[in-house]
């Protein structure tokens, strides 16, 4: 087992921003922090995800959700993630995701659909990042690595 370590309160923050808006447009069920089981990445833990009510009614909730979420979002915020973003975007859409986003150091969003890039979500959602919480700088795509 890896653990990661605490994510600072700036990411904690911007964690809790990212599930707000998920659960204000698409509905509540989305939560943070759940592991899940990828087929080639063994079991993660994205920052936030999203699924139909039917899906969380069916597999237990006290282990780790047995297959990927429709939506995953991962957070690089002052977090080590960034070193391997590509392999856990790939392992969520593999698993079943039917999108992944991305949001950089620098608060950029990135969103990731079975098919490649996508310049907006297909579930309608829009990520409202407070541009207080990250690094301004270089704001390059953040999935330059990542074939999706």
């Amino acid at each position: 087992m890896v653990t990661n370590p605490r994510p600072s309160a700036r990411r904690q923050i911007a964690l809790t921003d990212v599930y707000c808006d998920i659960t204000g447009q698409i509905g509540h069920l989305a939560a943070m922090s759940v592991a899940v089981t990828t087929r080639s990445f063994g079991i993660r833990v994205p920052d936030v995800v999203w699924m139909p009510c039917e899906r969380w009614e069916s597999f237990d909730r006290d282990e780790p959700v047995p297959f990927v979420p429709d939506l995953c979002v991962e957070v690089l915020l002052d977090s080590d993630r960034a070193q391997d973003i590509g392999r856990r975007v790939n392992a969520y859409l593999e698993g079943g995701a039917r999108e992944v986003m991305v949001v950089g150091q620098h608060g950029q969003v990135e969103i990731c659909g079975t098919t490649g890039r996508r310049r907006a979500s297909i579930f309608g959602v829009t990520l409202s990042l407070d541009r207080v919480y990250f690094e301004e700088s270089d704001v390059s795509s953040i999935l330059s690595v990542v074939r999706c």
